[in-house]
């Protein structure tokens, strides 16, 4: 046997060991409601409808176990582990204080700008005919 061919075998010994370790663990952070069930504590439960995204950011934040459970779209449950509940309130309460941020600070999107400049422009403009009228009136 090479050294190169050692070197081979050493290395998929090693991936093996790595991968059964990896299973071993518990997962934390962002995971299926099935895995989260596997981990032999009791969960709780909470009403999501949003962004889910911005809910992932904050989470990684506070270091907590949870999943979404998609009801109806765009309306999830969010599962935790129980004894993660006062990180997971503190976790809710930012993510809470972030979406009313955003909710207030949301400027109207392109084509909403287009329609409002459009619409003030029809009020401030007379019509065309309203023109002719005033200019042939005068005469």
């Amino acid at each position: 046997m090479t050294a190169r061919g050692l070197a081979y075998v050493v290395r998929a010994v090693g991936r093996k060991i790595a991968k059964a370790h990896r299973a071993k663990q518990t997962p934390h952070g962002k995971q299926t409601v099935k895995k989260l069930m596997a981990h032999g504590t009791s969960t709780n439960s909470l009403e999501l409808s949003g962004d889910t995204k911005l809910f992932d950011r904050v989470a990684r934040k506070w270091n907590v176990d949870y999943a979404f459970y998609q009801t109806e779209p765009g309306k999830y449950l969010l599962f935790f582990k129980s004894e993660q509940a006062d990180a997971m309130t503190a976790c809710f309460s930012e993510y809470s204080r972030k979406v009313l941020d955003k909710a207030k600070s949301r400027q109207p999107s392109i084509p909403e700008q287009m329609k409002q400049a459009e619409q003030q422009l029809a009020k401030e403009k007379p019509q065309k005919g309203h023109i002719k009228e005033a200019v042939h009136g005068d005469r």
